[in-house]
Order: structure tokens, then sequence, then C-alpha cells
């Protein structure tokens, strides 16, 4: 089940990297024992702070059990990443936020016919997405789509590993709980899709867009969408985080704002670039770099080539 990578090593003392050798081998070897005869537990996390830019508080898992994390999305993503909709862009393999963006403009610009018409966008997102997970409804979903005990066993273990309250929460910085979270939507998207029959759609994480016609459609979905958020999934839609507004107003979404004819960095997301630009690697600015080319950026790119 499992495929385990050979570790690439550089120059060193000899008996350290027998050590290594032997203490890797006999951590695996121990670690497939345990998998074997289910007594399999997870080591406590780590937890601690990020800002990116808003403070995050993650909860870091052991290095063999991401190794059990990895193995374990490697078995199931493809099993449900085909039954996702397309129109869902986090932690998916040929997708993320530029391909986000990218479609909601296109999606944009057909609502609109070329902006000939005018359309509005419901804008919203679920509060304290991973804190609110539930576990026994997440479990039922996951275990709908897969027949193997001892694979349905192996992820009760994971998501029971954590709790922000008991039996709710998934941990932030978990590669298992970015996956389990598009799970978990996925039933929100579907609803969207085929029961409310929205034919503009975009989700990237627990952010959601609809385009729709009037404001009094819009408004109708938003109801549709906080009763089965709450009665399905035991989830509250941000009740600060709401935005109906037209497209000529602008669209803040995944850091960037869109407008009929151009496109432009949230006013947060330049002033960081521009707070950091000195003190970054060569790598973190050609970061930064394409994070601009999705833009009208010309200026902040002209200040930063200058400074």
């Amino acid at each position: 089940m499992y495929a385990w990578k050979k570790f690439k090593r550089g120059k060193g003392n000899k008996l350290s990297i027998q050590a290594f050798e032997y203490n890797l081998e006999s951590e695996i070897i121990a670690l497939h024992q345990s998998l074997v005869a289910k007594t399999y537990t997870p080591e406590p996390y780590k937890p601690f702070y990020v800002y990116d830019p808003k403070k995050r508080f993650i909860h870091k898992a052991e290095v063999i059990d991401r190794v059990v994390h990895q193995a374990v999305i490697n078995i199931i993503e493809p099993l449900f990443d085909k039954k996702f909709i397309y129109d869902s862009y986090a932690c998916r393999l040929g997708k993320g936020t530029h391909r986000a963006i990218a479609r909601l403009r296109y999606f944009l610009q057909k609502a609109s016919r070329n902006n000939t018409k005018k359309v509005w966008i419901l804008k919203c997102d679920i509060k304290k997405f991973f804190d609110s997970i539930d576990h026994a409804i997440l479990k039922e979903v996951l275990c709908q789509h897969i027949d193997c005990i001892d694979t349905r066993w192996l992820i009760d273990r994971i998501v029971d590993s954590f709790e922000k309250t008991p039996r709710v929460g998934l941990p932030l910085g978990n590669l298992t709980s970015q996956f389990f979270g598009n799970v978990y939507l996925h039933q929100l998207d579907f609803y969207i899709k085929h029961t409310l029959k929205v034919q503009y759609y975009v989700r990237y994480c627990d952010d959601m867009v609809l385009i729709g016609y009037d404001k009094a459609t819009l408004t109708k979905y938003l109801e549709a969408i906080l009763l089965f958020t709450q009665e399905q999934l035991s989830l509250d839609i941000h009740p600060n985080k709401i935005f109906i507004r037209s497209y000529t107003q602008g669209i803040d979404f995944l850091g960037y704002v869109l407008f009929p004819h151009h496109t432009i960095l949230r006013k947060t997301t330049k002033k960081r670039i521009i707070r950091k630009w000195l003190y970054l690697n060569t790598q973190q600015q050609a970061s930064y770099r394409e994070v601009l080319q999705y833009c009208n950026s010309y200026k902040i790119q002209k200040m930063l080539t200058d400074s």
C-alpha cells in the first residue's frame, strides 16, 4: 500500500549516516507493524503561529505521521477528485489561485456578455471553517466512497487525532485537512450546482463566488446556502463576510480585485509585498513577481525594480 522514497544524503560522518539509516528503517518497520496490528496512534501535534498575512494557529504533525498522511492521500484522492466539481480550485492538481481568478474572470465576461450586461456577485465564506468541521459528518461522507475497512479505520485515526471542541475541528497544517476540507464542501458544491442550478460558481477552499443577474436571486441563493450549511454540514457562513455587489464595484477574491476592464491587487496584498520586498531572497521575490503578472501592476513592478 505504501511507497517509501530514498532520502538524498550529502557527505557526512559515516557513523552518523549509518545511525540515521538504522533509525529510519526501524521507525518504518515499527510503523508498518502498528498499521497491520491496528495499534497505530498519531503523535501529539506541535502548535505554532504563522502570519500569511493574518495570524494562523498551525498544528504540525510528526514526520512519521506525515508519511502516513501522504500515503492515505495517494490512495484515496483519485477516488474523490473525479467526483469534485470542475470549479473547486484549492489543493487540487492543475488548479490553484491563479486559475481560480482566471476562471472567475472568464465567467464574469461570459455572464456580462463582454461587459454589455449588468451582473451581480455574491461572495461569502465559512466562519472558522477548519475549526468547525464535524468529525462524524466528515467520516460518513468519506465512508460513502471507501469500501476498504482498513482504510476507513486509518482515516478515523487521523480525523480523531485532533479536535478544537469535542469531535469537531481539523488541524491547519495537515495535508489530509486540506483534502478533507474539499470532501466536506463538495456536498455544498453539488447542492449549489445541481439543486440551486447556479451556472457561474467558483470556490477556493471556503471562499465562494456566485454570479447572477439581480440581487433578489442572489439573496435567495444566500438564504438557501445558509440553511444548507447549518443543517447538513453544521457550518456557519461568516456574517461579516457576505457581499452582494455589482461587477463594476469590483470583486475582491484571493488577493485581487476584479473590475470589468482591469484587475488590481488588493490593497493589503500590495502593502505586504512592498513592506517585505527588500527582505526577501531571490526565490521569494520571484514568487511575488508571479503574483503581479496576473493583474495590472506596472507601477508597483517599476517601484520594486527601482528599490
